[in-house]
């Protein structure tokens, strides 16, 4: 079986955390590292992930279609993640446009490579999402999503995955998934500081862990300085039991965020994730400008079930504000 170099090119920062990882395959399981096909802003992240109602802007794009018209922004992101003991790097770029139009719209690509030396699994994401407010109080969003991965190693048992021989060696230059689903997401506004978000996942039921049909709900409470969010999100097709029928995964989490002096957004938040039986500390900080922002994220379980952790993740984005243009000019 042949062995891909993991990426060469990346920023000095990612580089330097990629070091981290152990020269050998990964010790967990790829379900771990691959986070449910979930692509985290670093604001995503540091909340723990609670971002179903709040996740405004570029963030919207990765989770929540509807919240991305929550405000009126035009940004544009760089992202990367680090997943040191999984072996996992990510990286794309997002656009998010809710200035220009009533229709706001926002468009993500990701490419990811996960163990290179274990279960060599790669990926391409590509992700358009819409949304529209039906009033000031209701929105509503729409997110196609394409994906596009091969996997050379073989998945464990106890996954909703292919059966070892659809992702063996043999086929390996033949894509596992290669297909379209999409997410459908609700925002509603009770008051101007209270926000509530559901949300499902590849709807189209695809039927493997690698697109899991999920559905999800967040509460919020946001003001210029404070944001507050839970969430709890049900996953119907990652893991399975003995027999191949479905093991429904619950996960809950939370997240805090107080925006210091204007210019510092600080993050903490908390995960548990039931089938893997963990729990993850996260925490994050940032510099916001008038033109741009850059965020940094790290999240740490703290104790989970033997093989499943632990397991440490890092997000940096960049975004750069677009609308910012305008209002100097004008």
């Amino acid at each position: 079986m042949r062995h891909h170099r993991p990426l060469r090119a990346l920023p000095l920062v990612a580089l330097l955390v990629a070091r981290t990882a152990h020269a050998d395959r990964s010790d967990l399981v790829p379900e771990v590292g691959y986070n449910y096909g979930e692509v985290e802003s670093a604001r995503m992240a540091a909340m723990g992930g609670a971002m179903r109602a709040l996740g405004n802007g570029v963030t919207g794009v990765y989770l929540n279609p509807a919240t991305i018209a929550l405000t009126r922004v035009y940004h544009l992101q760089a992202l990367a993640q680090i997943w040191p003991e999984a072996r996992r790097q990510t990286y794309g770029a997002s656009a998010v446009d809710s200035a220009t139009s009533r229709l706001s719209a926002g468009v993500a690509g990701q490419y990811g490579v996960l163990d290179p030396d274990g279960v060599d699994r790669r990926w391409t994401d590509v992700r358009l999402a819409l949304a529209y407010p039906l009033s000031d109080r209701l929105y509503l969003g729409l997110t196609g999503k394409y994906l596009k991965l091969r996997e050379n190693g073989f998945p464990r048992p106890g996954f909703g995955l292919p059966p070892p021989s659809l992702a063996s060696s043999g086929l390996g230059e033949e894509p596992i998934v290669d297909g379209l689903t999409f997410d459908a997401g609700l925002a509603v506004k009770p008051t101007d500081a209270l926000f509530l978000g559901l949300l499902g996942t590849n709807l189209t039921s695809p039927g493997n862990g690698f697109q899991p049909t999920m559905f999800g709900g967040g509460a919020g409470y946001g003001t210029n300085d404070i944001t507050i969010e839970a969430d709890v999100v049900a996953d119907f097709t990652t893991f399975t039991k003995p027999d191949g029928s479905s093991r429904t995964n619950v996960r809950a989490m939370a997240g805090f965020e107080y925006l210091a002096a204007d210019h510092y957004p600080l993050r903490l938040g908390y995960r548990y994730d039931k089938n893997q039986g963990s729990h993850a500390l996260s925490a994050g900080v940032g510099y916001i400008d008038p033109q741009f922002a850059v965020d940094v994220a790290v999240r740490r379980t703290i104790s989970a079930k033997d093989p499943y952790g632990p397991a440490t993740t890092i997000v940096i984005d960049l975004q750069y504000f677009v609308e910012s243009l305008t209002v100097k000019s004008e």
